[in-house]
Parts: structure tokens; C-alpha cells; sequence
């Protein structure tokens, strides 16, 4: 760190943003999970941690928003060949059953239930293991940014917050709601991910979803009954847009539901496709970099505190070769990690 230039180019060196470890440790570490084996559309998010890192080294770490946030040090925590290898073993798996369900078999159907417990028996593990990893950083005073992989990967995060934690909100950005119930009969799959947290992790005391525009009706239904979710649809903060409300304005009302310790969990897919082309399931609309950027920053300015987050759904293209969701992806997971460094620390 004594001679790290950062005015420098970036020098690959396997950790985020082509930073040194510092001696005195790091104030954030990032966690990647090279998972997606219950992903139900375009495979592709367990390639996303690498690609965030390698297209990491090229972003430039004085931020116009948090300055020079970096220096007080984002550490890149080691990573384990074992999540890929179970990802890839547990997709083959997922692929089997979904073939089975797009001819009708129902996922109740006795012929599915081995294949179904050995991935939801794999999903555990692999909750297991974040789990394991996050709540060893928590412990020792450090905050934590898990990057996915697909959008189950933070559950274990989640509940190792919600033991460290009496209480926070989610500030979820996300084309999609996420409350879906053992989605194809996967327990933990990645449209799961908000059912299981309010189901598992009482902990959390508010979850708000903005950029919200593909659901269910079930899901449609749990939000509309379930005091602590709060939804700003895409079409609502479009209609209020055209009628001339500030974004400004529309941040501040989505800020208003959430209290003072809030884990941002962020699909990528809550951006407009234009950002992010070759993720799972990319659907039209969504926020711009810029809309994400300018409410997460609003949050840091309105005193509250981010105890952690994610970056998920990020999957660079193999059929062109595209960097570009990584570019984006890298740059995105920059202003969260200033942004967390940035806000007030959490009292215990």
C-alpha cells in the first residue's frame, strides 16, 4: 500500500478493483459467490464475480460522489473453487427438472422429488457457507458486499445480518419481486430469495422494492397484505415521472419507508437492459445508472446506515464476447462499496 499509486493504471492482481491489501485491514471486504444453479431463464450469473473483477481493474478510484473512499481499504476475500463446482453439478440437475416441467409434469410429481431435494439440499449448503463466511467478517467489526451470482446467493448473508442485527430495512432494486414460494420447486431458488427472508429472518423490519415491473399475482397479493413491503413499481415511478414529480421527490418517499439500518440488495436486472443485456431475465424499463446511484446516495445523506449488500444477476455474454455488463456491473459495485464506507457506522 506504501507504494500503490492510485492515480496509476490498475494492475490485475485477483483482487476487486486491482487494489493492495492494507496493512491495517480493510473497512469493507467483498465476498464472491460464483452461483447459479437455480437460475429458471439464461444461465450465466455464476460467471459474474470474475468477469465484476477482471473488468474492475480498468474503474478509476477517485469518485465523483465518495471521493477517495477506497483508502480506507476494500479488501477481496478468497474465494472457494468448491461454490463453482456445486453450481455447476446442482444446474445440470435444475436443467433436468425444468426440461420436465416445460411438458406438463407437474413439480409435485414423485418422479421429480429426488432431483428437487439434491438441489434444495445443495441450495442449503451453499446458504450454509455464506453464512459461515460473512458472519466471521461481522463478528470481527467488518462490513460486508456479497457478490453474485444469482439473486439466492445472499439469503445466508441476510440471516448472518439479521443475527448481528436487531433490526433493518432492504432497500431492494429489482425487475422482480422475488416472492415467490419454492418457484419451481426449488426452495431457494433466485425468485425466492425476499419469501424467504421475511419467512426466515425476522430481523428484517421493512423490505422496499423500487424498479419492481414483472410479478406474479401471488406475489402481487403479498406485497398488497404484508405490512412490512413496500413496492415502488416501475410504472408507478414512470407515471409519476410524466406527471412531472422529481426523481428527487420519488426518492425521498422511498426513503421515508425505511429505517435507520438498511442492506441494499441489488439485481442488476433493476436497471434498464440497455445496462445490462445478458442478464437471467432482463425485462423492458428500469432505472437508469444514474437513478440507482442518485438513491443510494440520497439514503447515505438522509444519516442512515448500510450494514451491507449485494450486487447479483451480473452474466457477461459468451456469444459476443461483451464486456459491457461487466463495465457496468464493476462500476455499480464501486459507488455501493463507497457508499457503504461512507455511511455512518452501525451502533451496536
Amino acid at each position: 500500500m506504501a507504494t500503490f499509486n492510485p492515480n496509476s493504471i490498475g494492475i490485475p492482481n485477483g483482487c476487486y478493483f486491482a487494489l493492495p491489501p492494507r496493512e491495517g485491514g480493510d473497512a469493507l471486504l467483498l465476498l464472491s459467490v460464483p452461483w447459479d444453479a437455480t437460475t429458471s431463464y439464461r444461465a450465466g450469473a455464476a460467471q459474474g464475480p470474475q468477469a465484476i473483477l477482471d473488468a474492475s481493474s480498468q474503474v478509476d478510484l477517485f469518485d465523483l460522489d465518495n471521493g477517495e473512499a477506497w483508502a480506507q481499504g476494500i479488501g477481496t476475500l478468497p474465494e472457494e473453487g468448491t461454490v463453482g463446482r456445486l453450481s455447476q453439478l446442482t444446474r445440470a440437475k435444475v436443467e433436468g427438472v425444468i426440461a420436465q416441467l416445460k411438458v406438463g409434469i407437474d413439480e409435485r410429481d414423485p418422479s421429480l422429488s429426488q432431483w428437487l431435494e439434491e438441489v434444495n439440499t445443495a441450495s442449503a449448503a451453499l446458504n450454509a457457507w455464506v453464512h459461515r463466511q460473512t458472519k466471521q467478517q461481522l463478528e470481527q467489526g467488518k462490513r460486508v458486499g456479497l457478490v453474485g451470482g444469482d439473486h439466492s446467493t445472499p439469503f445466508g448473508f441476510i440471516q448472518a445480518l439479521g443475527e448481528h442485527h436487531e433490526a433493518f430495512g432492504i432497500l431492494h432494486i429489482d425487475a422482480h419481486a422475488d416472492l415467490r414460494q419454492a418457484y419451481e420447486g426449488f426452495e431457494f431458488s433466485h425468485a425466492s430469495i425476499m419469501y424467504n427472508v421475511l419467512k426466515h429472518v425476522p430481523s428484517v423490519s421493512k423490505l422496499v422494492q423500487v424498479g419492481i415491473r414483472d410479478l406474479c399475482k401471488d406475489e402481487h397479493d403479498m406485497a398488497a397484505s404484508d405490512p412490512r413491503i413496500q413496492q415502488f413499481d416501475d410504472y408507478y415511478l414512470h407515471d409519476c415521472q410524466f406527471n412531472n414529480m422529481s426523481w428527487s421527490s420519488l426518492c425521498e418517499k422511498i426513503l421515508a419507508h425505511l429505517p435507520q439500518k438498511v442492506y441494499i440488495s441489488f439485481d442488476i436486472d433493476g436497471l434498464s437492459p440497455g445496462c445490462c443485456p445478458n442478464t437471467g431475465t432482463p425485462v423492458p424499463g428500469g432505472l437508469t445508472f444514474h437513478q440507482a446511484s442518485y438513491l443510494i446516495k440520497q439514503l447515505v445523506k438522509s444519516g442512515r446506515t448500510i450494514v451491507g449488500f449485494d450486487l447479483c444477476e451480473v452474466a457477461p455474454s459468451d456469444a459476443d464476447g461483451s464486456e459491457w455488463d461487466a463495465i457496468v456491473g464493476a462500476r455499480m459495485l464501486y459507488k455501493l462499496c463507497g457508499f457503504c464506507i461512507c455511511s455512518p457506522l452501525a451502533q451496536q
